[in-house]
């Protein structure tokens, strides 16, 4: 279902942007979002990538207020979408839509936050999560037993950095995708 483009836009227009998501959080979650937000900073060099994107790409990052995980890392997907005007970000909760939630299972589990990339036109283009490398790369470094990151604690900046370019590595790619498809350059006529 989430191939078909209709679908893929009605799930988009459930999510809300950013602010309005996060509102819809406890104040103690509200306030865990913002200390991570305050540790997140673009470089000239991320920022000027960023500005460069010619092509309009949407992204529903299927996620939770509550989860640690997703206090550690919608952050920096937020912070990469609002330093470009070609990005549309939406979060949906992940049990707003079970059909959705169901399709987009990472090792059979429902994982969040899951950032689904689509073309202006709702196109699928790429579905990216629950964690990105560097992260899972800190967790294994980190975690013992079946520990769960509850999001109290912000990660060190090394980390915070590296996962921000991690998910700047997808959003960078999916744009070449976009910018380089034959079915976009002819509608665009580039």
């Amino acid at each position: 279902m989430l191939a078909d483009s209709q679908y893929a836009k009605d799930a988009f227009d459930k999510g809300l942007p950013y602010k309005e998501y996060l509102a819809t959080g406890t104040p103690d979650q509200q306030a865990r979002w913002q200390q991570m937000n305050d540790k997140i900073s673009l470089n000239d060099e991320q920022k000027a990538l960023l500005a460069s994107f010619v092509r309009e790409m949407k992204i529903l990052v299927v996620s939770g207020v509550w989860c640690g995980d997703c206090v550690e890392q919608c952050p920096l997907i937020a912070t990469i979408a609002q330093a470009s005007d070609k990005i549309d970000l939406r979060f949906i909760d992940r049990d707003t839509l079970p059909d959705l939630r169901d399709q987009i299972t990472i090792c059979a589990g429902t994982r969040v936050p899951v950032a689904i990339f689509m073309a202006e036109d709702y196109a699928l283009c790429s579905i990216y999560g629950d964690r990105t490398l560097n992260r899972y790369r800190k967790l294994a470094e980190k975690q013992l037993g079946a520990a769960c990151s509850t999001g109290l604690f912000t990660p060190e900046t090394d980390e915070v950095n590296m996962t921000l370019s991690d998910w700047l590595g997808e959003v960078e790619r999916i744009q070449i995708m976009l910018r380089l498809s034959t079915r976009l350059r002819d509608k665009h006529g580039d």
